[in-house]
């Protein structure tokens, strides 16, 4: 193996989000798209020159041919969730690193059986939840670690909704019981759960309860949910997710000094710039004629979108374990994990007649 050379993505699956991730690969310095797989030939043919992929690239008609080509060094996962065990774990035998889409599985129990795969090959996993990769995201953190500055942590609360058309909401693997049978809870409620877990430095909360009032489909499939996550030392959280409602990204943390917020924490607005606000100290005008002072808004550039920041993040890791023979960075496993342990809390949750559900690690 020649230090410093790329490091090569096979991709297994021609889904939507494919696109956005073989450009961030094409994006991101000493990476390269180099094969794609689908489960026919013709299919992944076409996706590529669709999309304009390099001439170069390896075409298989089969996602088991991308992971038996020794020249890939990961394996991008964007298939439906009921799918992720198999692959993931396939992958990991083939000796590949592996970057999976959220949800990682369809529950903990799954996810450790992909864990346990990567950790016997010695090979790097990741989730795929591109907003943490973002410089935004540590200039927020900065923010909450300053006791001084923000206090002491109160709440916090996300929405992710979008509004899926007639199509979506009947055909997509998303609302489909046998692809991906978590629905709007998996889709956009691990974002939430995972901002909610980012700002208390993934610490997993006691007890988590599903808000009642959940919607789902004929087929059973949630389409709309939420729940609050509950800490012993009394700070919650609260999530809506729902795939039946105008597009929506809000999160607010609240402190005993301050206030954090953002409209657009899953996508930000803009690829270039990001920005979030924060209110210090705020309290009423005098007769209660407004407020002061007014929250400072914060700008954050950044010369990659985020997705292209989470493809250099893998690549760093592999080449530290190629190059240098490191071990894998373990904490992408304990993030993911905690995550995952709270989406089974929520179905749980909403399976035993909402029901306050405690965390067991």
């Amino acid at each position: 193996m020649v230090e410093n050379q790329p490091i090569r993505f096979g991709v297994l699956g021609c889904a939507e989000i494919t696109r956005k991730v073989a450009r961030a690969i094409s994006m991101a310095p000493n990476s390269t798209l180099y094969a794609i797989g689908s489960r026919s030939i013709d299919k992944a043919k076409k996706f590529a020159a669709d999309n304009s992929f390099p001439s170069a690239i390896k075409i298989y008609g089969s996602y088991n041919e991308v992971l038996e080509d020794e020249s890939v060094d990961v394996a991008y996962i964007p298939l439906p969730t009921s799918l992720h065990l198999k692959w993931a774990v396939m992958a990991a035998e083939k000796k590949k690193h592996v970057l999976l889409e959220k949800p990682a599985t369809l529950n903990v129990g799954e996810l450790d059986e992909i864990l346990k795969a990567c950790e016997a090959n010695g090979v790097q996993y990741m989730d795929a939840t591109m907003w943490m990769h973002h410089p935004r995201t540590e200039k927020m953190k900065e923010i909450l670690s300053d006791r001084s500055l923000f206090g002491e942590l109160r709440s916090i609360h996300t929405v992710y909704t979008s509004m899926g058309d007639k199509n979506f909401l009947e055909n997509d693997i998303r609302v489909r019981p046998d692809l991906d049978a978590l629905g709007a809870l998996g889709d956009s409620g691990w974002y939430c759960i995972r901002m909610s877990l980012w700002a208390v430095d993934y610490e997993l909360p006691k007890t988590v309860t599903a808000h009642r009032g959940p919607i789902f489909n004929k087929s059973g499939v949630n389409l709309s949910c939420g729940a609050t996550l509950l800490w012993e030392d009394g700070k919650l959280a609260t999530f809506h997710c729902s795939f039946v409602s105008n597009l929506t990204m809000d999160v607010s943390i609240l402190g005993t000094n301050g206030t954090l917020r953002l409209n657009d924490f899953l996508i930000p607005f803009n690829e270039t710039t990001a920005s979030f606000s924060f209110s210090l100290r705020s309290r009423f005008l005098d007769r209660a004629l407004g407020w002061e002072p007014t929250p400072k808004e914060h700008v954050v550039p950044t010369e990659l979108p985020q997705e292209a920041r989470m493809v250099m993040e893998i690549v760093r890791l592999a080449m530290k374990i190629r190059d240098s023979g490191s071990n894998p960075d373990k904490k992408w496993d304990s993030i993911s994990r905690k995550t995952q342990l709270v989406v089974d809390a929520v179905k749980a949750s909403m399976d035993k007649g909402f029901e306050p559900i405690e965390i067991v690690s």
